[in-house]
C-alpha cells in the first residue's frame, strides 16, 4: 500500500498520529472507547485479536505505560500499518499476520493478562458485503463470533480479562459463545444520546470468574437529548477519552 493511499489522522487530541487506508476500513471513535474500557496495569501484556492498523492497542499504551503489546491480524497490508504505526509513535508492538482461527505455533504458547477485540460488526449471513475487500474483511464477519471469544479465552492466564466492543443486535452471540470458563461478564451498552437506543456494548469477562452478569445502565456518548455542535457536544467524560486518552470507568456501576 502506497503512502499516496494513505491518510495520516490524529488520535487522542494529536498525542498519536495514525497512518490508515483512504479507502478502506477507517477506524473512528470505538477502537479509543474500546482501549480507554481496559482495566490493564505497567508490567502486563495485551493481545489484541483483528488488530487493524493498530488504533485501539496503541491508544491503551498511550494511557498505561511498560505494557507488553501483541498484536494479530489477518490483512498483511493492515497488520504492516500497525507495525510501522506503532514505531512511528515509539510504541513496541509485535504483530502476527494470521488467521485468528488458526495462529503461529508461537503465539498458542503464549498467555496473556488482557485480550481486546472490536470484531466484525455484520454477520454476512444477513446482511450484503462491502464493496471494499479491505473494509469488508474488517467489517464483515468470516471467522465466527463464537471463534474470535474461544481464541481470546484460550489465550488468557487463568483471571485474565477479555474486553470487547461489538454492536448491540450481536449481544445474544457474545452472551451464548461465552462458556462456563469465562464468568464475571459486565456489559455496557452506549447510546448516541440520552433517549436513544444503544447502538454498541462494551462487554468484559474473566476467565475463571465467578460474579454474576451485571447490564450497567448506557453511557451516554453526547450531551443531551438533541444534536447540537457535532463533536463538540461530546459528553464531557467521552471528550476527556477521545482528546486526553484518559480512561474510561466502563464496567463501574
Amino acid at each position: 500500500m502506497t503512502d499516496a493511499a494513505l491518510t495520516r489522522d490524529a488520535f487522542l487530541g494529536g498525542r498519536l498520529s495514525i497512518l490508515q487506508p483512504e479507502s478502506g476500513y477507517r477506524a473512528g471513535i470505538d477502537p479509543v472507547l474500546l482501549a480507554a474500557s481496559v482495566a490493564a496495569k505497567p508490567g502486563q501484556s495485551v493481545l489484541e485479536l483483528g488488530c487493524g492498523v493498530g488504533v485501539a492497542i496503541l491508544c491503551l499504551a498511550a494511557r498505561v505505560a511498560g505494557l507488553t503489546l501483541t498484536g494479530v491480524e489477518l490483512q498483511p497490508d493492515y497488520a504492516d500499518l500497525a507495525q510501522r504505526n506503532a514505531r512511528e509513535n515509539d510504541v513496541s508492538l509485535d504483530v502476527a499476520v494470521a488467521d485468528l482461527a488458526d495462529l503461529p505455533s508461537d503465539l498458542r504458547q503464549c498467555r496473556f493478562d488482557h485480550v481486546i477485540a472490536n470484531p466484525p460488526y455484520f454477520d454476512r449471513r444477513h446482511g450484503p458485503d462491502a464493496s471494499n475487500p479491505g473494509r469488508e474483511a474488517a467489517l464483515g464477519e468470516a471467522t465466527p463470533l463464537a471463534v474470535w471469544l474461544d481464541v481470546a479465552r484460550r489465550r488468557l492466564v487463568d483471571g485474565g480479562t477479555l474486553t470487547l466492543i461489538q454492536r448491540i443486535d450481536r449481544l445474544p452471540d457474545c452472551l451464548s459463545a461465552l462458556d462456563h470458563r469465562m464468568g464475571s461478564v459486565t456489559v455496557r451498552p452506549l447510546s448516541a444520546r440520552m433517549g436513544r437506543s444503544p447502538e454498541v456494548f462494551l462487554l468484559r469477562a474473566s476467565k475463571g470468574g465467578r460474579a454474576r452478569f451485571r447490564l450497567l445502565a448506557p453511557i451516554h456518548l453526547h450531551a443531551g437529548s438533541a444534536h447540537k455542535d457535532g463533536p463538540k457536544d461530546y459528553a464531557p467524560e467521552i471528550l476527556d477519552v477521545l482528546k486526553n486518552g484518559a480512561g474510561l470507568n466502563s464496567f463501574a456501576s
